[in-house]
């Protein structure tokens, strides 16, 4: 190794487009959750009693759950903001992949969830309310993802493993989201 060190230069907001840079932290908000979901959708938790296979099987559902409120809460801000549509559809798409990776792992197990069998909630069959300007539609989106992640960091003290590591790599693409949402306000 040699003696050398590099200094980055702070970055510039004034001499990059907001867009471009957007862009740029957007992508490796999603390099960095294709990574956690690749390697801890895949595999099993460690095998434990029974109660461990429910609280697992019922935290699945349960994220997945809300992985499933907050696309629907994307897709009314873009039905009511369509401008808004460059920004917000990688951020969309990876949410509905942290939805596709709680369901995938509920293969086998009978939550509410996979089989239906849960009436939807006054809460989950609503429409979310939008507000009419944009920058208020990206704030509530920024809370709505920064309340997730930190429930998710939460719950994942009282999963096993491989959906601990699941949940703290969805609650850190979350707290990623917010950011992006709220970076262009300031």
């Amino acid at each position: 190794m040699s003696g050398r060190v590099f200094v980055r230069a702070p970055l510039r907001t004034s001499a990059v487009s907001l867009p471009s840079l957007l862009r740029r932290r957007s992508l490796i908000v999603s390099v960095a959750s294709a990574a956690v979901l690749t390697g801890c959708s895949s595999g099993s938790d460690s095998p434990g009693s029974a109660g461990s296979t429910s609280v697992s099987a019922r935290a699945r559902a349960r994220a997945a759950r809300d992985s499933r409120g907050l696309l629907r809460q994307y897709d009314a801000v873009l039905a009511v903001h369509p401008a808004l549509a460059e920004r917000l559809r990688p951020l969309r798409a990876e949410v509905a992949a942290h939805a596709a990776a709680f369901e995938e792992g509920e293969e086998g197990t009978a939550s509410p969830t996979a089989t239906g069998s849960a009436s939807p909630t006054a809460s989950a069959s609503a429409s979310p309310t939008v507000p009419a300007d944009g920058k208020s539609a990206l704030a509530s989106l920024a809370a709505a993802e920064r309340s997730l992640a930190d429930r998710r960091a939460k719950a994942l003290l009282d999963v096993p493993g491989e959906l601990a590591r699941l949940l703290a790599g969805v609650a850190a693409a979350g707290a990623g989201h917010a950011y992006l949402l709220t970076k262009g306000d300031r």
